[in-house]
């Protein structure tokens, strides 16, 4: 008797821990890591935001005196907070371009990726 109920307890652990690992795994799998983010959000600058603004070290002068990303994200008041309500927000010398949040938030990142350390 007392083996049998030995035997459930530990049957009952081992799936535990499996349902556990099942649960993390598919919660990895669906969750974006950060590179990819910052991957997602340069494609998006290059699609987007080349023709005002200088995104990298790799594409040229501004446009109309658009700031470029990397003095965008080494303001003092850059935070992903304040870029996520800029680009929520339309003005008058940037097209009101339709994201996603997903978008959004890649594209934040992306930015907050030039920051100097």
């Amino acid at each position: 008797m007392h083996r049998n109920r030995l035997l459930q307890i530990s049957v009952a652990i081992l799936l535990a821990i499996a349902a556990l690992f099942l649960i993390r795994l598919h919660n990895a799998h669906g969750a974006e890591s950060p590179s990819s983010s910052v991957a997602a959000g340069h494609k998006l600058a290059e699609a987007w935001c080349t023709a005002c603004h200088v995104i990298d070290a790799r594409h040229g002068t501004a446009q109309g005196g658009a700031p470029d990303f990397v003095a965008v994200a080494n303001m003092h008041s850059t935070t992903e907070l304040s870029l996520k309500v800029f680009l929520q927000s339309s003005h008058a010398n940037m097209p009101n371009i339709m994201m996603t949040p997903e978008q959004r938030g890649d594209l934040v990142d992306y930015i907050l990726s030039l920051k100097r350390k």
